[in-house]
Order: C-alpha cells, then sequence, then structure tokens
C-alpha cells in the first residue's frame, strides 16, 4: 500500500513494555471500542459525548493534534480499512 499512510521510512519499534494497565486506564480507553475517536483523539479526551466522527469544526490546533495521532497509528499499525463515507482520507 503506498500513499498518505505509508511511513517514510522504516519504524523501529522499542519492545513491548512489561508495565500493567490500571483498571482506571482500561476503563477510559473502553470508551473508544468500536467507534469513531477523530474528535476524542484530537481533543484529548476520552468524554463519551466527544467519541465521534466528526471533526470539521475543531480549530486549527485540535485539526493538528489529529493529524499527529494519525502518522502516530500509520507508523505503527497497517491501515486494514476506512470508515465508510471518511471524507478526510484520499
Amino acid at each position: 500500500m503506498s500513499g498518505k499512510f505509508e511511513p517514510k521510512t522504516a519504524v523501529a519499534l522499542q519492545p513491548p513494555k512489561d508495565e500493567p494497565i490500571t483498571l482506571k486506564e482500561l476503563a477510559q480507553a473502553n470508551v473508544f471500542a468500536g467507534k469513531d475517536a477523530s474528535r476524542a483523539l484530537a481533543k484529548s479526551s476520552t468524554k463519551p459525548e466527544d467519541v465521534q466522527s466528526e471533526w470539521s469544526d475543531l480549530d486549527d490546533k485540535e485539526k493538528g493534534v489529529l493529524n499527529d495521532w494519525i502518522t502516530f497509528f500509520s507508523k505503527r499499525y497497517n491501515v486494514i480499512g476506512k470508515v465508510e463515507g471518511a471524507t478526510n482520507l484520499a
């Protein structure tokens, strides 16, 4: 796959950390399960009302944060699909 989500250079990942995740951290991450969390990622929020796909009304700083998340994830994971109807990914 080539294009926007392909890393420019290979990423050498550190080995997984052997640090337990707390129940609080796990509960906060659970809010994203099965949902498009674009808005919440841009706002660095775990509030259920922020877990939605609408991001076009965010300010430039928040859109920059969302782009940083896209870069972060695309360098670590293979993109296997896109949200149906998404217009923010070319």
